[in-house]
């Protein structure tokens, strides 16, 4: 049988395939979530260089708030129209948008313009991951679902890694082909978009049947309105204040858009972008608000750990993205053995429940680690919190969409990646809110204590420019200097980082313990052993019989 599905042949149109057709389509499809993945860690960890290169550190902020706003308001407008026209012409248009914003980033001139070509990436970003996931989950029953959904995983775990190391290589270079070296962190991307764009025009051949319904354009005007602001605001709103009279204009503007959105949806109804009869489904119901809660602790510890690598214990970019490697294989070890387990029994729950009380636990673990707590200690921590997720992030998704019909997978998958992608931006716009509202104070009360000792204030003697800039306050804005800093003197500053960041997982910890709590809610449905298409084609079969 060929590997390339098509529409005829008995199995695709009774919607079965082969696993090694399933095979070939994963193929394509872990190519475009690669991308999607490594974007989110290889521009973090090099855009302070290009800020620098591009002159605009006061800017770099809205090149990842456009292709962040953009990535996922877009979203679920790519599920909606998958099911209207198909996964693969939408899939294919992700990839190609994709691809164009990551060159035309690549040759930016400035920060306005590398902001403007992020928010055209990032509109072929948020069709990336969540039409993937349609798409397994079109092919694959849920009962097999868990095993291909750990492929994805993985894929996730090792860009968290890679994206660090290969972002720092770039940026470290002055020139890679003739080329500036920090431009290749966007160019990379071409070669692989080009490589998924070649094997998912081969591969993806699934017979899609239209349905006859209106774009909901209004209801996708309203989450503009809605999100957009709210989403500016999440970003920056530490920079301008999160009462200043900006901020709580975006939240009126924000939460009147949010109204109009749901006004808009329950006037659509099944013509939806998001159709609200979905979360009249206990299990979907549930399943979404603990796939926020777990995007909130989830992103709050990916962004947070990194931090406390490179600022409290010194690791550049680089060597913080090689030590978060046990999160990884917590990760790949958690999606991969629970993928099977579910498969062969058909239970799920319990993996949903210990993932989320895993992560709690590791989160609280984690606030009670300091300077001198050895990386050893650290490591198993992000190994357990791996594991947590590994099990939970592919658990949740697989509940949401085995409880809704096979016309409503697209919106389904979305929905989860949407609601995980909110979640993450409020975590971290909370929790680095957290951190830099303490820390100021946490390092003044460290440096009072230390002050007591004769260690200390004889080498504060010893350098009077920083006892001149200390007097003055630290500027945790930027921590470079602590690399080159007598390590008496940096002591408090790292024990007041360490002491607001012990805060933050402290926090952190709470939201999954509620997430844990809602957890129990999640009602056992039994997995379906039918895939999506398979579901289509029988609803097709009977429609035929009932009109004959």
């Amino acid at each position: 049988m060929s590997d390339t599905i098509t529409a005829e042949g008995d199995s695709a149109t009774k919607g079965k395939l082969t696993h090694r057709q399933i095979l070939t389509v994963l193929s394509g499809l872990m190519l475009g979530m690669f991308l999607a993945a490594l974007d989110q860690t290889i521009v973090s960890s090099a855009m302070k260089t290009i800020a620098d290169q591009l002159h605009g550190q006061s800017l770099q902020a809205w090149a990842t708030t456009a292709y962040l706003i953009t990535a996922t308001l877009t979203t679920p407008l790519y599920g909606k129209l998958s099911d209207l026209y198909g996964r693969k012409p939408m899939y294919l248009t992700a990839i190609t948008l994709f691809l164009v914003g990551s060159f035309a980033s690549g040759m930016a001139t400035s920060m306005y313009e590398l902001a403007a070509f992020r928010a055209f990436q990032g509109l072929g970003a948020g069709g990336l991951m969540s039409l993937a996931l349609a798409i397994i989950a079109d092919i694959t029953s849920p009962r097999e679902r868990s095993k291909y959904q750990g492929y994805f995983l993985a894929v996730f775990g090792v860009s968290s890694v890679l994206g660090p190391v290969v972002g720092g290589f770039f940026a470290g270079l002055s020139d890679f082909a003739a080329i500036e070296g920090w431009r290749w962190v966007f160019l990379v991307n071409v070669p692989i978009a080009l490589a998924a764009l070649v094997v998912v025009s081969k591969v993806l051949n699934l017979p899609h049947v239209r349905v006859n319904q209106k774009v909901d354009y209004l209801g996708a005007a309203a989450l503009t309105v809605g999100l957009v602001p709210l989403l500016v605001v999440a970003e920056q709103g530490r920079e301008g204040g999160w009462g200043s009279p900006a901020s709580l204009a975006m939240y009126v503007i924000g939460l009147l858009g949010v109204a109009a959105f749901i006004w808009q949806e329950r006037r659509m109804g099944d013509s939806a972008l998001l159709p609200l009869r979905l979360f009249s489904r206990p299990v979907f119901r549930v399943a979404s608000v603990v796939t926020v809660i777990q995007g909130i602790g989830m992103f709050g510890a990916m962004m947070s750990l990194p931090l406390h690598l490179q600022i409290v214990k010194g690791a550049t970019p680089t060597d913080a993205g090689l030590q978060m490697l046990p999160l990884t294989l917590g990760i790949m070890i958690a999606s991969l053995s629970s993928g099977r387990i579910i498969s062969r029994t058909g239970r799920y729950k319990v993996f949903a429940v210990a993932g989320l009380g895993i992560m709690a636990a590791a989160l609280f673990m984690l606030a009670t680690i300091g300077v001198d707590t050895p990386m050893a200690v650290v490591m198993v921590i992000a190994f357990l919190i791996g594991l947590g997720l590994g099990a939970s992030m592919q658990t949740l998704q697989l509940a949401a969409t085995n409880d809704v019909p096979a016309r409503d997978i697209g919106v389904a998958t979305s929905s989860s990646t949407f609601f995980r992608q909110i979640g993450g931006t409020a975590g971290t716009a909370v929790f680095m809110s957290i951190l830099f509202a303490t820390v100021g104070d946490r390092i003044a009360a460290a440096v009072r204590s230390a002050m007591a000792s004769p260690s200390y204030v004889a080498a504060l003697a010893q350098h009077p420019e920083f006892a001149k800039q200390l007097s003055g306050g630290v500027d945790v804005n930027d921590t470079s200097f602590l690399s080159t800093l007598d390590p008496t003197l940096a002591r408090p500053i790292l024990e007041g980082f360490s002491s607001s960041m012990s805060t933050v997982f402290t926090v952190g910890g709470i939201v999954l313990t509620i997430g844990f709590a809602l957890v129990w809610l999640l009602k056992e449905k039994p997995l379906s052993e039918k895939s999506a298409m398979e579901q289509r084609a029988d609803e097709e079969a009977s429609a035929l019989a009932l009109a004959h």
